[in-house]
């Protein structure tokens, strides 16, 4: 499945627009990760514990929105964004959106 963050795929010709596809991930902090965090926050530094739960929620939510453009029968997802957002104290959503389209 490609996907891309432009709006046509170099090369390739969109032959039908299927809709919307997203996938998303809520996920919260473990106290482990804020334990630590609190010690990068007084000396500095990559909250590494946080860099890597960020990054496992975003393949997460990504192969979501891939698996729902395939059950469309999608060759790809085009203009595919990346946003986050608090949902509560200890918690944020990852979620990933695009355009599921067949190619010629």
């Amino acid at each position: 499945m490609l996907y891309v963050t432009t709006p046509e795929i170099h090369g390739r010709e969109i032959a039908q627009v299927l809709g919307t596809v997203t996938g998303n991930v809520v996920q919260s902090k473990h106290v482990g990760r804020d334990i630590m965090a609190g010690f990068k926050t007084i000396f500095g530094g990559e909250i590494r514990g946080y860099t890597e739960m960020l990054t496992e929620a975003r393949q997460e939510a990504t192969q979501r929105a891939i698996a729902e453009a395939e059950s469309l029968g999608a060759d790809a997802i085009v203009n595919v964004r990346f946003t986050t957002s608090a949902i509560m104290q200890g918690a944020s959503e990852i979620l990933v959106y695009g355009t599921a389209v067949k190619l010629k």
